[in-house]
């Protein structure tokens, strides 16, 4: 492995006008000496990571950086720009430039010095040595950290005589030790956590100021590094005893629960780079007010965790709700399934049945479909109040459950259905959220998400489900419900086309779920109108693994050898209504088949419609065919719609093979290992 900066990488005269022009003089040095594969490549990847937020640090530096497939191995550039170069710090531009370099995959060990020499740029005297470095070798010597040479014997007994006359002259008088020595105080301390959207530089800058201010200020702080190279959790112990937690971080903090219940400044990387004595200083002030931030206390909603930085309220929405629709499906797949398999034993009738607790015999196949429509039902019950429960607790973690599924009980009570489900969930978690930012007195906190906010969100969810919502919710179900079971003729086929296109727009993503959801929500009041809909979801979700399966089968040369293994196994996942088996074709070439698929989708879930198909099963792909209604047209619909998305997408993917011969040809034959063509 290569040095990571040598003298070759140094450039004390640099000229550059721009960051974008000091970025490019850099990076070319790396790419003479084989470092950066493609220049342009690995420029826009630092243009992309300077725009998510602007790399100049306060005294004078910049630090551009980014992870790349462009670049062989991690690499530092150093430029020192006489006339300074704007990088966005608040205190002016840079005269020191570090161009950072990390491979997609870089090592730890790597990682590991570019996070010393993170930490090194928060020392001045390190700094300093850099501005009058008149070699570049010295300056990256002094950059690696290398031993300066031994000093000759005569000259260290210099030194030492100068260093003893100093201090002679300078030591100050002894003065006479107290009689009574004071009570030493326990120092105030701070667990802090730092991150950065590539987790290369700022993190450890961040750790290092943090903790040089923790020193100067006379506390304890100790800092986890959520870095590129990993972390290492703090010991449970440090954070029990920590009077108060710092969050200086672009990417959500992992493992956030950890730090419940205490005093939290929650701010962005650089301001722990850039003022790390203020945070500190408003962190105590939070202990002795006894303040702490609801987000702390309850740490980061459970959807949330895994989100971007500055997330807005639509994409948080769509992950609130997302969470109720992952809870909920279990509990549709399983209560669904066994109904289905209870009316396919015991016909429909078996709805009739008498509880099986009070009357169950052994020998015959009524009582055991009775005995599988009973415990469906039971677990098909809790469809909706799961839904709001996870809603409310994707909103506000667990104190959101209690008033969740209290609201989605009473949404079932006075039949508001599916959607009163989702109402009374984003009502609940909104509550929860409203009474944690209430401050209260510190003996009250520990039985606040025991008792109070379960108890005040109850009361407020019920209040407003039961006397303000609800009813207008339900009679809009009713509605809905009575407009499906009418659907005929142009109208039903229109529904089965747009049930089709948000089935195979996002192949499993946000629009698929909610096109599901609507489905299932049927069921739990099942007439002709909403069996129809389910049929037509469930077939048009088969369509894009089965096309993509049929597509790589018959004209295997237009896809790579990856892409042909797994169209081997899109044939199990779509015959299994899995939508999610088609999702490597389409990140792999979305213009092409993410528009096929949706052609495809549309006429499926027409002709299904069209058909009047029903089915009973909210899952289980041609698995379930002897539960659907109508079902060899049901199957000449999905049919059709994979033979349309699979022509579609041979015929693109011809043509563009077509268009540039020259091109795919070889790219083919690289990816795929095996000659191109069609």
């Amino acid at each position: 492995m290569s040095e990571l900066i040598t003298a070759e990488l140094v450039d004390l005269d640099l000229s550059a006008g721009s960051k974008e022009a000091a970025a490019r003089s850099l990076a070319e040095r790396m790419a003479g000496l084989g470092r950066v594969t493609d220049l342009d490549g690995f420029l826009a990847d630092v243009a992309a990571r300077e725009a998510q937020m602007p790399t100049g640090l306060d005294g004078g530096i910049g630090i551009p950086h980014c992870r790349s497939a462009h670049v062989t191995e991690p690499t530092l550039a150093f430029g020192r720009s006489a006339a300074g170069i704007d990088f966005g710090a608040a205190d002016g531009p840079a005269d020191l430039i570090f161009l950072i370099a990390a491979p997609a995959g870089g090592d730890a060990d790597h990682l590991s010095i570019l996070s010393t020499l993170a930490r090194h740029l928060m020392d001045e005297e390190f700094t300093g040595a850099l501005r009058r470095a008149s070699d570049p070798a010295a300056a990256a010597a002094l950059i690696r950290g290398d031993e300066p040479e031994a000093v000759t014997e005569a000259e260290a007994g210099a030194e030492a005589e100068a260093a003893t006359e100093s201090a002679a002259a300078t030591e100050p008088v002894a003065e006479p030790e107290p009689a009574t020595k004071p009570e030493p105080t326990t120092p105030f301390k701070i667990v802090a956590v730092t991150s950065c959207p590539t987790g290369i530089a700022h993190t450890y800058m961040a750790a290092e100021a943090l903790a040089k201010a923790g020193k100067e200020a006379g506390v304890e702080l100790v800092v986890e590094t959520q870095g590129s190279a990993g972390f290492k959790r703090l010991d449970p112990e440090v954070v029990a005893a920590a009077d108060g937690v710092i969050f200086a971080h672009d990417v959500e903090v992992r493992d956030k629960a950890r730090f419940a219940g205490k005093p939290t400044v929650d701010v962005g990387v650089k301001a722990g780079v850039n003022r790390p004595a203020e945070l500190i200083a408003e962190v105590r002030e939070k202990a002795a007010r006894g303040d702490v931030s609801a987000p702390a206390a309850a740490g980061s909603a459970p959807m949330d965790r895994d989100g971007e930085a500055g997330d807005g309220f639509g994409t948080r929405l769509r992950k609130w709700l997302m969470t109720g629709v992952s809870y909920m499906v279990p509990f549709v797949a399983a209560g669904g399934l066994l109904i289905a398999l209870a009316f396919a034993i015991g016909g429909y009738g078996i709805n009739k049945a008498p509880s099986v607790a009070e009357h169950f015999v052994w020998t015959e196949s009524a009582s055991w479909a009775a005995l599988l429509f009973q415990i469906g039902s039971v677990a098909f019950g809790f469809l909706v109040p799961v839904l709001a429960g996870f809603i409310a607790y994707g909103m506000a973690d667990r104190p959101g459950l209690v008033p969740g599924f209290v609201g989605g009980a009473i949404a079932l009570t006075v039949n508001a259905g599916f959607l009163g489900g989702l109402i009374a969930g984003l009502i609940a978690g909104a509550v929860v959220m409203a009474v944690q930012r209430v401050r209260v007195a510190p003996a009250l906190r520990g039985i606040m998400p025991v008792v109070v906010i379960p108890l005040i969100s109850s009361a407020v969810v019920g209040f407003l489900m039961f006397l303000v919502v609800g009813k207008p919710i339900a009679a809009l179900q009713k509605a809905l419900t009575d407009w499906l079971s009418g659907l005929s003729g142009a109208n039903a086929v229109i529904l089965g086309v747009i049930l089709g296109l948000m089935m195979t727009f996002d192949l499993g993503g946000p629009l698929n779920k909610v096109a599901y959801a609507f489905a299932v929500g049927g069921l739990a009041n099942p007439n002709d109108g909403s069996l129809k809909v389910m049929a037509a979801v469930m077939a048009a979700g088969m369509v894009p693994p089965l096309a993509m399966a049929v597509a790589t089968t018959v004209r295997g040369r237009l896809f790579t050898r990856t892409e042909r293994e797994n169209g081997k196994a899109a044939w199990v996942l779509g015959a299994s209504f899995i939508t999610e088996g088609a999702i490597p074709f389409a990140a792999a070439d979305p213009l092409r088949v993410i528009p096929s698929a949706m052609a495809g989708g549309a006429v499926t879930g027409a002709l299904s419609m069209a058909f009047g198909c029903t089915l009973r099963a909210p899952h289980g792909g041609v698995f379930v065919v002897p539960l659907i209604g109508q079902p060899l047209l049901y199957l000449v619909a999905v049919l059709a719609g994979t033979a349309v998305t699979a022509a579609l997408v041979v015929l693109l993917k011809g043509l563009r093979k077509t268009a540039a011969p020259a091109v795919a040809a070889p790219e083919a034959t690289a990816v795929a290992g095996e000659p191109a063509g069609v």
